[in-house]
């Protein structure tokens, strides 16, 4: 997974698979783009992945996450729930603004 922190007034932490960087998926009118300049950030484990996320929630931090990897990263954190997850062309993803 990678993981990204964009500090803003609120931080904004972008997290996706590996193997979605730098790609665009449409369905319908739906768009997912996963850009480098975006969510190009630092490759982390899962469990580095759940700590960053934990502590960012603390932090009110705003979601961006893209893929079954990080989607299911999300759930072990507890920052989402099954009902929170979208798909577009079949990959998932979730934004949280806490």
């Amino acid at each position: 997974m990678i993981v990204k922190t964009i500090k803003t007034y609120r931080d904004v932490v972008a997290i996706c698979d590996s193997k979605l960087l730098g790609k665009k998926f449409e369905e319908g009118k739906f768009q997912l783009d996963v850009k480098e300049s975006f969510f190009g950030g630092d490759e982390t484990s899962e469990e580095k992945t759940i700590e960053i996320m934990r502590e960012m929630v603390k932090e009110d931090a705003t979601f961006n996450i893209i893929g079954e990897e990080s989607i299911n990263a999300a759930l072990k954190a507890g920052i989402i729930k099954q009902e929170g997850i979208g798909k577009i062309a079949n990959i998932p993803f979730a934004l949280i603004l806490i």
